[in-house]
């Protein structure tokens, strides 16, 4: 196994029978919910919100129940990858465009359970470029006040020649920021910009991350 199948087959382990749980989007939480699959194969009964059409389109594939959010009020836990990891359990998320939805699933989640590969974990948060997504009405404009605010670079995410646009109809933006001093900060104040849905700065919501090395070693990290 690689190591980002190691963190996510480790993840699956937190599943019990009878939980209702969020599945995350990308690379390694493609690992998580093949795993879920098979525990679901095997008879574990669990019901799931996934966080992307992708996601969704595997869970259907595994045959892991479906369910929506008007159906429950909360998660027993979500299983989500991360771009990025510092030691204080702060995530940038975002790379695979799925962060709004991401950011919903885990913060009405009772244990939100991160998994990557070593490569993840650094030291602080901002070589990784921040996705922003943003409304498309007037993305000119909102895009002019984020460049206004911060002197550092913008750039909008394309698929081909065309904008990118995510499962919720709207833009991101990616920014290099650099070394990111305070997340917590930087967080609150990109949510005050009018025209900004959505930021991959995860704070203070992480619980466990688990981190797979390419021997079949899991380092887990406790909030």
């Amino acid at each position: 196994m690689n190591a980002k199948q190691v963190a996510g087959y480790r993840a699956a382990e937190f599943v019990k029978d009878g939980m209702t749980i969020g599945l995350g989007t990308g690379s390694t939480a493609y690992y998580a919910i093949e795993k879920i699959g098979e525990m679901v194969s095997g008879g574990l009964q669990v019901r799931a919100i996934a966080t992307s059409n992708a996601s969704e389109e595997l869970a259907k594939k595994y045959n892991i129940p479906l369910i929506s959010a008007s159906e429950v009020d909360h998660l027993d836990l979500a299983i989500d990858g991360a771009d990025e990891i510092n030691p204080q359990m702060e995530l940038i998320k975002g790379g695979g465009g799925a962060l709004l939805r991401e950011k919903l699933v885990a913060m009405h989640s009772d244990k939100f359970i991160v998994i990557a590969d070593s490569s993840k974990v650094v030291a602080s948060l901002g070589q990784f470029k921040l996705p922003i997504e943003i409304v498309p009405f007037t993305y000119e404009w909102t895009l002019k006040l984020l460049r206004n605010r911060y002197a550092v670079p913008f750039e909008m995410r394309k698929n081909g020649d065309d904008l990118y646009v995510t499962d919720n109809g709207n833009y991101i933006v990616d920014a290099a920021f650099g070394m990111i001093e305070s997340p917590a900060t930087l967080a609150e104040e990109l949510k005050a910009i009018t025209g900004v849905v959505e930021h991959g700065l995860f704070v203070g919501i992480t619980d466990t991350v688990i981190i797979g090395f390419e021997d079949g070693r899991t380092e887990i990290n406790e909030k």
